[in-house]
């Protein structure tokens, strides 16, 4: 993996309740924390969208 890939930033992040519930109820059934659920939709977006503008 690139070095960049490799290194981590935190951050602060507030979700109405509802969001929170669906992200962890979604996370379970793919065997994901909530954290690894919120950065694999992230990268997914950003994947997408990279996809789109080439």
């Amino acid at each position: 993996m690139k070095a960049r890939e490799n290194a981590r930033k935190q951050v602060l992040l507030r979700l109405p309740q509802g969001l929170w519930e669906d992200i962890s109820e979604w996370a379970g059934d793919d065997f994901r924390s909530i954290n690894g659920q919120i950065e694999y939709l992230l990268t997914e977006a950003v994947r997408s969208r990279k996809k789109g503008k080439g």
